[in-house]
């Protein structure tokens, strides 16, 4: 990396007093963007019946968020250091309103699917950019990790708490108001940022954007996400599903080249050669990858087997979002400062494999209380331990002015994984019933019995997962005694070290 390719970083601003109030505003645009990833699910089938699109467009509705929020969070994470965090937050939030409005307004298919194509833009740049004034906002340990405890329990019941909302808006006004609904919150959060997002001054000569390195990120998350989605409708078998995977390989091969010659490379390689923000990102990469699993094929389960409806779903969750945000605070404030994640995210690993190993036991003759609620509490349980300790360990220590490309990888990370965890997941369930199916005698039942037995294979594998997480977070987590002193620093490659937390 060149000299110039680093700009000298600002003093540390003093710590505002209208902080906490910054928390808050980040944390429902946070909301929102997460909310987002699963609030529509819900209403697929009115939205359906609405406007009289098929089974095979189905999945668009869903893809095409994932595909432009995914392919472009590197390039909305540099974009919002190089216009400013506060300008690109407010940008972002009136994007979001929008699209998500022209979405709810959609008087055909052609134009849901290009709404939420929209959504995924705009929140591609919203998402790393709420990470990023999140991290230059707290620079003193204690709050810092008080405020990662809110943002991680945002973002991993985020999900669940789309699920609750979905069923209630559906039920009770109609699909097009889990689209609309986003425009009443991104007005709240817009009024926040202009009253508490503190703008912060660049100070130096303002780095350019890497027009290659965007090009060749943007294509090799496309293809990554878009092989995936390919996958899970035509099958690992399609050679289009294979060649894009492919292309993501190539793609991807060529941007990390090009990024340790460019003289203002779009991701600075330092930040990812830190062992402690490599393993935080391959932690919520593969959380990421289980825990929509989970949201996928319990939905599917209390719905189909158990018979519940969209609201009765969506409260099921309740339970795990308590034990999340619990878990969460009590992780960031009192375990991580004194066990660092070398010990925290492995522990919540351990218990999110137990999780899963319980829902592999799930028939036809479970009930809720009994063996879908244990399950659930272990699981937020254990994504309150991963996510805020993973969260907040991969954006310390970086230089002020790459906040928002290393925002942009926990939320990289985050969407990948949970496009190859939906993906795999279920066409792993979708192989496993059709098997089921083909080896068992026809009865009343057999359908659901085989789908059931494809969610507990699909659940085992959701185990494997997560037991994958441990082991690496295991091993390349740095030992608390020398987590404070990261490999950045150790090279002296022009970072900052701002204030950091024991572990």
């Amino acid at each position: 990396m060149t000299q110039d390719a680093v700009a000298t970083p600002p003093p540390l601003t003093p710590t505002s007093s209208r902080r906490w109030w910054t928390l808050v505003t980040v944390g429902i645009a946070q909301l929102m963007v997460v909310l987002d990833a699963t609030v529509v699910n819900i209403a697929l089938p009115s939205a359906q019946a609405d406007l009289g699109f098929s089974d095979g467009d189905r999945q668009w509705v869903i893809t095409a968020y994932s595909l432009a929020f995914g392919s472009l969070l590197l390039f909305g994470g540099r974009l919002s250091d190089l216009i400013g965090r506060k300008r690109a937050f407010i940008i972002g939030l009136i994007g979001f309103a929008a699209a998500s409005a022209l979405g709810g307004a959609a008087p055909d298919f052609g134009t849901l699917v290009a709404a939420r194509a929209l959504q995924g833009v705009f929140g591609a740049l919203l998402a790393p950019t709420a990470l990023a004034v999140l991290t230059t906002t707290f620079t003193i340990p204690r709050e810092r990790a008080r405020a990662f405890g809110v943002f991680g329990a945002i973002a991993g019941a985020g999900g669940a708490l789309g699920l609750l909302l979905g069923g209630v808006l559906t039920e009770q006004l109609n699909w097009r108001w889990n689209l609309y609904i986003n425009v009443f919150i991104a007005i709240v959060a817009i009024v926040g940022a202009m009253l508490f997002v503190t703008k912060i001054e660049r100070t130096g000569a303002r780095p350019r954007l890497d027009v290659p390195g965007t090009i060749l990120v943007s294509g090799a998350l496309f293809s990554l996400v878009y092989g995936f989605a390919n996958a899970e409708t035509e099958g690992w078998e399609s050679p289009w599903t294979w060649g894009l995977l492919a292309a993501a390989g190539v793609l991807l091969t060529g941007f990390v080249w090009w990024q340790s010659r460019a003289s203002h490379p779009l991701l600075p390689l330092v930040i990812v050669k830190d062992r402690n923000r490599a393993a935080a990102y391959s932690s919520i990469l593969i959380a990421g990858a289980g825990m929509f699993g989970i949201f996928l094929f319990v939905t599917y389960f209390l719905q189909s087997s158990l018979g519940f409806s969209p609201i009765q779903t969506g409260l099921s969750f309740l339970p795990m979002i308590v034990m999340l945000v619990l878990a969460a605070q009590l992780s960031t404030n009192l375990f991580l400062p004194r066990f660092g994640p070398k010990l925290m995210v492995p522990f919540g690993m351990a218990i999110g494999v137990v999780g899963m190993l319980l829902l592999t036991r799930l028939t036809l003759d479970s009930t809720y209380a009994a063996n879908v609620l244990p399950a659930l509490i272990l699981l937020g349980l254990a994504m309150g331990s991963i996510m805020p300790a993973s969260m907040q360990t991969a954006t310390l220590g970086v230089d002020r002015h790459f906040a928002g490309v290393a925002s942009a990888m926990v939320n990289t990370s985050q969407q990948v994984g949970g496009s190859i965890g939906t993906a795999l997941l279920n066409t792993i369930a979708a192989t496993a019933t059709a098997d089921f199916i083909a080896s068992h005698a026809d009865t009343a039942d057999l359908a659901a019995r085989g789908a059931v037995a494809g969610y507990a294979i699909a659940y085992g594998w959701g185990a494997g997962l997560f037991l994958l997480g441990g082991v690496i977070a295991a091993i390349v987590f740095r030992r608390k005694g020398n987590a404070g002193r990261s490999d950045d620093a150790a090279s002296n490659d022009n970072l900052t070290a701002e204030p950091v937390i024991a572990g």
